[in-house]
């Protein structure tokens, strides 16, 4: 069985731990390597190593920095057969989603190429007679990056490492240890593209030595992505020490369907909506509020389109819903559907009993779909991650908007209506930091902000968009006075010299 390692100052590095975790294909349940939970030690030698590279990394011209993306965004598109097979292998997403996955990573790196035109400052001639001033935006130093098991190249190859190295900081990404391989490759790809030894760094471990992120002096900013009980404990801990945080967290994304949507291309896009990356995503769209006028024929036309799709291994490019990401979470997943028959919840659609020719020890669930959820029940209202949705009957727009706000979560907010009205009335109103109007994943490109509300974050600066380049770098303002003849004789300045 393969163990695999951790990358560190630009090489593979064999932990000295004795403490491994199985690595599955999800199609198969098949062991495919071991992982290592890295000792304490070796986060402490990843953080020097990261602290040393910054200091020429830094200093590094950005035009000379981003050239190493460009090269990288070549090399991504090159290998992106071996980069989509690598990420339906390890999570499980079929292939046109595993496909997405990486070219969200080249989308955060051709944002990131793009770091210099975005780090530029501001400057003011005769900010007061005589003065001048300049703001520029500089690196800060080193990072860490937290990543989940959702989305193995999006998340770090995408949203955190390339702007991060751009604006001339260094990055340690401490992956999840269910899908380590897909970084362990960019990272041979960075290398490749000529990023200097040091600069990008992975390690797997346990949330014990990952602590060490929140508190180390040496560590500037963390950038996280997962649960939201974690986010709230890394936000509340790392800013206490003084560390820039953005936390990404859980969502129970909703969409309102008013009785004018055309059902059927409605249904569609739930269907993609809620069951695409079989529900593990926290942009996935798990609950439906449906006025009652349409409610029965909306209900009937999500359970035809979802016995159409066809279960499958990842790879199989004929699949449209692949497996979940192990046994322990398929467990759970079942566990919260037993819970919404046991709360009343009416289960339309039973998607517990799939089996997979071939494929019987994979990790597998079939659609299944809740009618006549209500407020009081967890179900429609905690995050499942999984191939679970929940409908809601409401009467009125107004109605299902005080539903949908009333969620603790606000990353997403979706509306299928023809009527423009109500459509204004719901990107104004909901509390959504996504919005959707007939999009059922409304997740802008990265030009614009990742921009999830409420208990779906904390921190001050989302990721990608303008947000980004702000969060990974820092503003320095300098004002300056050169003086003539005559003021050099001066002997006496104002308190308020060059200020007002």
């Amino acid at each position: 069985m393969e163990k695999l390692k951790y990358f560190a100052g630009g090489q593979y590095l064999e932990s000295k731990t004795n403490n491994y975790t199985e690595v599955y294909n999800p199609s198969t349940g098949e062991v495919t390597a071991m992982v290592p939970c890295c000792t304490a030690e070796e986060v402490e030698g990843i953080i020097k190593i990261a602290k040393n590279a910054y200091k020429s990394w830094s200093k590094v011209p950005i035009v000379k920095r981003v050239q190493v993306l460009y090269k990288l965004r070549q090399l991504i598109e090159e290998h992106m057969a071996e980069l989509t097979y690598l990420v339906a292998q390890e999570h499980g997403k079929v292939w046109e989603e595993a496909m997405g996955d990486v070219l969200k990573a080249k989308e955060g790196t051709e944002l990131a190429c793009s770091a210099p035109s975005l780090i530029l400052g501001d400057a003011m001639m005769d900010t007061s007679t005589g003065f001048d001033t300049s703001l520029y935006r500089e690196s800060i130093g080193v990072f860490a990056g937290i990543v989940p098991f959702n989305f193995p190249a999006m998340i770090p190859m995408g949203w955190m490492a390339p702007m991060c190295i751009a604006a001339g900081n260094t990055i340690i990404l401490k992956v999840s240890s269910s899908t380590p391989r897909t970084a362990l490759r960019f990272a041979e790809l960075y290398k490749e593209a000529g990023l200097p030894d040091g600069v990008l760094n992975i390690i797997t471990c346990s949330r014990r030595e990952a602590e060490l992120f929140l508190t180390h002096p040496d560590i500037n900013g963390i950038s996280f992505v997962g649960t939201t009980a974690v986010g709230k404990h890394i936000y509340s801990i790392a800013a206490e020490h003084g560390k820039r945080v953005q936390a990404l967290c859980e969502a129970k994304n909703h969409a309102l369907v008013l009785s004018d949507a055309p059902i059927d291309r409605s249904a569609a896009g739930i269907i993609n909506s809620a069951f695409g990356c079989a529900g593990e995503r926290c942009m996935a769209l798990p609950v439906v509020v449906v006025e009652e006028s349409i409610a029965d024929a909306l209900v009937a036309k999500l359970v035809e389109l979802s016995t159409q799709l066809k279960i499958g291994p990842a790879y199989d490019k004929s699949s449209d819903l692949g497996p979940v990401i192990n046994l322990q979470h398929k467990d759970n997943i079942l566990n919260w559907i037993q819970k919404g028959i046991d709360e009343g919840a009416k289960l339309v659609l039973d998607g517990r009993s799939i089996k997979v020719d071939n494929y019987e020890n994979g990790f597998y669930l079939a659609p299944s779909i809740f009618d006549y959820v209500t407020e009081d029940m967890s179900i429609g209202t905690s995050e499942i991650f999984g191939p679970v949705l929940c409908i809601k009957r409401v009467k009125n727009f107004e109605e299902g908007l005080a539903i949908m706000n009333n969620n603790p979560f606000a990353n997403g907010s979706v509306i299928f209506t023809q009527n423009g009205y109500y459509a204004r009335e719901f990107a104004t109103r909901t509390h959504g930091g996504m919005v959707g109007v007939n999009v059922g994943i409304p997740v802008p490109i990265g030009v614009f902000p990742f921009s999830g509300h409420k208990n779906s974050f904390f921190g001050d600066l989302h990721c990608l968009g303008k947000d980004g380049i702000r969060f990974f770098t820092e503003c320095k303002c300098v004002t300056t006075r050169w003086f003539n003849e005559d003021e050099m004789k001066n002997t006496k300045v104002s308190t308020w010299d060059g200020t007002i």
